[in-house]
């Protein structure tokens, strides 16, 4: 689970604090783990300074925590301060660019080339995906991987962003498919044509950023004339 610890400290001597932290950055360069930090100036007390802080995990933050640059940065932080700074520690428990960032992840990694690489720091082992293709739901991660497999086999492909946008635990995708039939799909043998296919997709994530629900809507029948078989149904 992401993780954010905010510092809040009151300092008058705030350039000297920003070049110990650009200094601290530098000495822990490939060891630190943060993911991301930002540092906020309150509007009404010049001195008031809010730093937020993020780690993919608890477990990261305290990795981070016992460098040995850590420990002498925060003794020289404390020096600069006018007061004892203070620490809350929080577990991220809703990030809609988390969301949209596993989603985005997702499309990627469905449509890389070789073997399918694990999907399980992606989607949830009890994933539920509602597919109007298919006359029953898929449920579950292992049965989600045979679905893409059944795709992959058929095709080679790569999905392209056209646009994206959250809210709440939901992230809608709006997608363009660029594909090779390569294979057989769905009792069709491999003809070698360049297609494509519009589609939207919605997922549902949990906390953790896993994606546990998607339902999809997509222009099966003009792949399907694409790939000539209307042609063939209408002789």
């Amino acid at each position: 689970m992401t993780f954010v610890q905010l510092i809040d400290c009151r300092t008058s001597r705030f350039d000297e604090m920003d070049r110990l932290m650009d200094t601290w950055v530098e000495q822990t360069k490939g060891k630190r783990t943060a993911t991301h930090a930002v540092v906020g100036k309150d509007r009404s007390d010049a001195s008031h300074f809010i730093e937020i802080v993020e780690f993919p995990s608890y477990e990261e933050a305290m990795r981070n925590s016992n460098l040995p640059e850590t420990d002498k940065v925060f003794r020289d932080l404390v020096a600069l301060c006018d007061e004892m700074p203070t620490f809350t520690d929080l577990d991220v428990v809703r990030d809609e660019q988390l969301y949209a960032d596993t989603a985005r992840r997702f499309f990627e990694t469905i449509g890389a080339r070789g073997e399918l690489p694990p999907l399980d720091g992606l989607v949830a082992e009890d994933y539920h995906d509602h597919d109007p293709a298919n006359e029953q739901d898929t449920m579950g991660m292992d049965a989600m991987r045979r679905e893409v497999e059944r795709w992959r086999g058929g095709f080679d492909f790569a999905f392209s962003l056209d646009d994206q946008f959250g809210q709440g635990d939901r992230v809608c995708n709006r997608w363009t498919w660029n594909a090779t039939h390569t294979g057989d799909f769905v009792g069709i043998p491999a003809t070698g044509r360049k297609v494509t296919m519009t589609g939207t997709t919605v997922f549902r994530c949990q906390e953790d950023g896993k994606i546990v629900e998607g339902w999809w809507q997509y222009d099966r029948l003009g792949l399907m004339g694409q790939l000539g078989v209307l042609d063939t149904l209408e002789q």
